[in-house]
């Protein structure tokens, strides 16, 4: 049989060690899926594989054991998902191309957890219209707030939901419940001074958890929407470390232009001889530098008011 291996991957089946088998790869965007394409899955892995499904890291499902000559059946079976899902296509019924940009995974969120600052999920949504379909290798995901349970410090963008608290002196009763907390388990951002409470705002991370603290009332949520953009963390081979802070009390919208503009960049400082074509960016962050990076990414992109771009990082 011949087997055209770049093709197979950018169709989102994997080459396995198993001789004319594949695994369709399916991916989840944000994480979150209606349980009835569960069906579709298990359905899928018995009448063409070998009926078991891996969960993979990043938020998807693999099929293993399909024979190659049944790729175009296995993406018939999962249209539904790709139509369900809304992931984007090049063709319907094509299957759906995945070879470099990762699936953007994301932590459950608001919508179920008291932590959680926005709707992780949508907000994958959004960026997975945006980003979809593409050849480079970039790595994204969202968490609630800073607790960082999707592990968004280990990307190459990591979306930490932020939220400025708003402080009701007037509801205060000076238990210190909020200032006990931040100390704690946060950043000890709050001081109790003149029977009031005090919010050093250099120090405050927007976890939330003052409100959640409160038993007054007297801290609330913001509804303004904003984040905190950490950058270039990996694993792997060559040098893995963690993300760091590159722009704190950003806005959705803003993080979106930085992500479209990310390819740009890429596009301009990718390494053309790098095997399979294809370089990380971090590497490519790593060999045109920070300032080098900042300028192609900020390219053309007015900053909300309250975004706090670094100066310089250090990984």
């Amino acid at each position: 049989m011949d087997i055209n291996t770049k093709v197979l991957k950018k169709n989102a089946f994997r080459v396995t060690k198993e001789r004319y088998k594949t695994a369709a790869r399916i991916r989840v965007p944000g994480g979150h899926l209606d349980a009835k394409y569960l069906d579709v899955i298990r359905q899928t892995a018995e009448l063409y594989g070998n009926g078991t499904v891996h969960l993979t890291t990043r938020q998807g499902f693999e099929i293993p054991g399909i024979a190659m000559d049944k790729i175009a059946e296995v993406n018939a079976m999962l249209q539904p998902i790709i139509e369900g899902l809304n992931i984007s296509q090049v063709s319907l019924g094509s299957g759906y191309p995945a070879a470099g940009t990762r699936n953007v995974s994301a932590c459950i969120g608001s919508k179920v957890c008291p932590f959680g600052n926005y709707d992780t999920s949508a907000f994958a949504q959004r960026i997975e219209q945006v980003i979809f379909p593409n050849d480079y290798h970039v790595k994204i995901a969202l968490t609630g707030c800073p607790n960082d349970c999707i592990k968004s410090r280990m990307q190459d963008y990591g979306i930490i939901g932020m939220n400025e608290p708003q402080y009701d002196a007037y509801r205060c009763v000076g238990c210190q419940s909020c200032v006990t907390n931040c100390k704690k388990r946060a950043a000890g951002a709050l001081k109790f001074e003149n029977f009031k409470v005090v919010r050093d705002n250099e120090k405050c991370i927007g976890c939330g958890e003052c409100v959640i603290k409160c038993p007054t009332s007297a801290w609330t949520r913001s509804s303004t929407k904003l984040y905190q953009l950490v950058i270039m963390g990996r694993t792997g081979k060559k040098n893995p470390r963690i993300a760091q802070p590159f722009i704190r009390w950003i806005d959705e919208a803003s993080i979106i232009k930085i992500l479209k503009n990310t390819y740009a960049y890429i596009d301009q400082f990718i390494d053309k001889e790098a095997p399979g074509g294809k370089e990380h960016v971090g590497y490519i962050v790593d060999r045109t530098g920070y300032p080098v990076f900042k300028e192609w990414i900020l390219k053309d992109i007015i900053l909300n008011p309250e975004a706090q771009v670094a100066e310089s990082t250090n990984w």
